[in-house]
């Protein structure tokens, strides 16, 4: 087995114990696993030569993890923060390796109209019932957010679209319990299910339009040398 597929076998090996330990209430085991997980996507990502901003937004997203494993206020800013970089990092890959062609013009002006309604509407719903210190950060972090997603969708196609989606409902089901409104059974399995997805189709999207990129102009260079 090549390191590149032992690495895509350890990260599915900790997905898999981080959601089944959720499922069935051995915190021990979501302590142990959750912390893995980006660490191992990311490596795996450098050995199919991500660009650097992608592993960054990846390591972001494990300074994230780590400090949501504490439920503490100071923690959950701090975590935030964390995530917030690694949107930043998202958004501006997206514009250094994404094609402004990647969805039709129409497409992409309803993505927008349903993420910009997502986003008013899902503040103003929360807004009342988060705390007030809260409030802002999760309003900037929202907006941020959506923009990752959006550009997901806009620069890269399906798949990492798929993965900014669904980085966007699991911080919307974050925020919710942040809010204190009624949960779904077992919120935390829902919550990483979703993230581990987003993480996963976000980098696999990447590199699958950066190898249909390199694709052709290495096809160009074999004729060119012809």
């Amino acid at each position: 087995m090549t390191p590149s597929l032992l690495l895509l076998a350890a990260f599915g090996l900790a997905a898999a114990v981080d959601l089944v330990s959720l499922a069935v209430g051995f915190d021990a085991g979501h302590t142990v696993a959750k912390p893995l997980l980006m660490p191992l996507l990311a490596l795996w990502a450098a050995l199919r030569q991500a660009p650097r901003l992608l592993l960054a937004a990846l390591l972001f997203g494990w300074g994230g993890d780590v400090l949501l494993l504490s439920d503490a206020e100071p923690a959950f800013l701090a975590g935030m923060g964390s995530f917030a970089a690694g949107h930043v990092c998202y958004l501006a890959l997206f514009r250094t390796y994404g094609s402004r062609n990647a969805v039709p013009r129409a497409r992409a002006g309803l993505l927008a109209l349903g993420y910009g309604t997502a986003l008013v509407t899902t503040v103003a719903l929360l807004w009342p019932d988060l705390p007030a210190d809260l409030r802002v950060p999760v309003a900037g972090y929202s907006l941020l957010l959506t923009a990752m997603a959006y550009g997901s969708a806009t620069r890269l196609g399906l798949f990492a679209g798929l993965g900014g989606a669904l980085f966007l409902l699991s911080d919307t089901l974050i925020a919710t319990g942040v809010a204190d409104w009624p949960q779904l059974p077992g919120p935390d399995f829902w919550i990483m299910l979703t993230y581990i997805a987003a993480q996963a189709l976000l980098t696999g999207g990447t590199l699958e339009a950066l190898n249909a990129r390199r694709a052709p102009a290495a096809t160009y260079g074999e004729m060119r040398a012809v």
